[in-house]
């Protein structure tokens, strides 16, 4: 629509609208000119895993070797690797929903089959310890954690946190933690699973990478910190797939890891300006319920008051928001969370305000049952 030059507001983006930060472009381009184009090590080049292994260490606790870092074309591309190399057919993968859509379809991909736990926005999107236990079965391979949350905003207490872990421990199943929003929280504290102790480490895959802290989602780069022995798995499968994450991009991504942290803190103070600007606007709209996501750049508001008449579900709410209303959302049945939508406030405050007063002309017309 938007190329047929619609005015149409997105809040369906999941990735920041800032642009990268100068030294990062110019980190690459140097590379370019340097001659930087050909192929690297498969599992990312000296300089960019010493900086991870670094920042691991600085910012989560978390200690590995650089033989330890495994650099991908995303903390995406990390989450396929980790699936294909630890799950086999008939393996179950826990996942908290909602969730993001990609690891159900990547658990299926490795022959897995998702065991889902779901939660509500009573409990803050946050499993019980009894939930979470229901779950394991004799079947178990992996849990997938992804605090905080996309499409949520939910960040797991660190209790909850620890209740994982040692069910880990005591069921003998690995931990994929993908924490690559740890950057983008608000009033809260990142707890990577890894940093709990020694042998919780020896069970958990840390994910992480560049897109959303740094905004350089087209640049494809991210990683993985594994155990040894997963990290080689890891390393060589990537070799028979993809080879090695954009020479270049990763020389930016160096530059990346050396920023000042107020480059980051600067992204984060904006984004929870924008959160609480929409929190404000749905919270307008009769109807609406929506809790108060504590990371990423993503709202979650209940909108089942409006599935009646003709709107059966979320994806035909969400239907005619776009072509009555002109603004972009994503369904929250997608996510396993149905009756909901997800809306990015990775937008602009001018955005964010008139595409929230669209939203609630167009709610009013329908009206809550």
């Amino acid at each position: 629509m938007k190329a047929e030059g619609i005015d149409v507001i997105s809040f369906a983006a999941g990735e920041p609208d800032f642009n990268t930060p100068e030294p990062i472009i110019h980190a690459a381009i140097e590379a370019l000119e340097a001659g930087f184009t050909k192929y690297t090590p498969s599992a990312g080049i000296k300089d960019l895993k010493d900086v991870i292994v670094a920042k691991l260490h600085r910012e989560n606790g978390v200690d590995v070797k650089p033989e330890q870092v495994i650099v991908s074309c995303g903390a995406k591309h990390s989450v396929y690797n980790s699936c294909q190399v630890l799950v086999n057919p008939g393996d179950e993968v826990i996942l908290i929903a909602p969730y993001w859509m990609t690891y159900a379809e990547q658990i299926k991909l490795a022959g897995g089959v998702p065991k889902v736990i779901h939660t509500t926005a009573d409990s803050g999107f946050v499993p019980t310890y009894e939930q979470l236990r229901e779950a394991v079965s004799e079947r178990t391979k992996a849990i997938i954690v992804n605090s905080p949350s996309n499409p949520t905003g939910a960040v797991l207490p660190r209790q909850t946190i620890k209740e994982i872990a040692q069910l880990a421990l005591r069921h003998n199943f690995w931990i994929i933690s993908d924490e690559i929003y740890e950057r983008l929280i608000y009033g809260e504290t990142h707890q990577s699973l890894a940093a709990l102790s020694a042998e919780v480490a020896e069970r958990t895959i840390t994910i992480g990478g560049c897109s959303k802290s740094y905004s350089m989602t087209g640049w494809r780069i991210g990683f993985a910190a594994a155990p040894p022995a997963v990290a080689k798995a890891m390393s060589n499968f990537q070799d028979q797939v993809t080879s090695n994450p954009t020479s270049f991009a990763q020389k930016g991504a160096v530059a990346a890891y050396k920023l000042p942290t107020e480059t980051v803190e600067a992204m984060r103070v904006e984004f929870e300006a924008r959160r609480d600007l929409i929190l404000e606007g749905l919270r307008g709209i009769p109807g609406i319920t929506v809790p108060t996501p504590k990371g990423a750049f993503y709202a979650f508001p209940d909108v089942s008051a409006f599935l009646h008449g003709e709107f059966k579900d979320d994806a035909a709410l969400g239907e005619y928001l776009l072509t009555e209303a002109k603004v972009a959302t994503i369904p929250g049945n997608v996510f396993e969370g149905p009756g909901h939508l997800r809306l990015s406030y990775a937008a602009s405050r001018e955005a964010i305000v008139e595409g929230v007063a669209r939203l609630k002309e167009a709610l009013a017309r329908i009206g809550p049952a």
